[in-house]
């Protein structure tokens, strides 16, 4: 088979704080069953991410999402890639906020069995390459909660 042509991907993402961002969208979704972030700023140093939630989570909600991502990165998962038509994408993968002049093919980003999700962007190959995941922040205005984060 050949390589699918993919969309230009404008930006150089740090494999490890990127493949650590699809495992706390996925924790998220999971834990208070909103959609992935809305809202993201994925740096090395330090990270930004947005969610739409109905209320702010609690100090002890906060610990726990730290403490799931980082036991996805401690299950040492693989992180793989499949090509598929976008009338192949699995029902759980949305495409709603897929650019318009995105591909018919896309790339899905698998993270072990934790996670799938149409990406373009750079991973690690597994999760024991990421490091330790830390929250500096959170924050809650109108809806959106943020949260600010780091890996050690």
């Amino acid at each position: 088979m050949e390589t699918p042509i993919l969309n230009d991907h404008n930006k150089a993402e740090y494999p490890p704080m990127h493949t650590a961002e699809h495992i706390l969208n996925q924790t998220m979704v999971r834990m208070f069953g909103c959609q992935r972030s809305n809202n993201a700023h994925i740096e090395r140093k330090k990270s930004k991410i947005n969610y739409e939630l109905t209320a702010q989570p609690t100090a002890e909600q906060v610990e726990e999402i730290a403490r799931r991502v980082n036991e996805v990165i401690d299950a040492h998962l693989p992180v793989s890639y499949e090509f598929v038509s976008r009338n192949e994408v699995p029902a759980e993968v949305s495409l709603e906020r897929l650019p318009d002049e995105a591909s018919d093919t896309l790339r899905l980003v698998r993270v072990g069995d934790y996670d799938v999700c149409a990406c373009i962007g750079t991973h690690v190959e597994n999760t024991s390459e990421i490091g330790r995941f830390h929250i500096n922040s959170t924050s809650w205005k109108e809806g959106q909660f943020r949260i600010v984060f780091k890996l050690v």
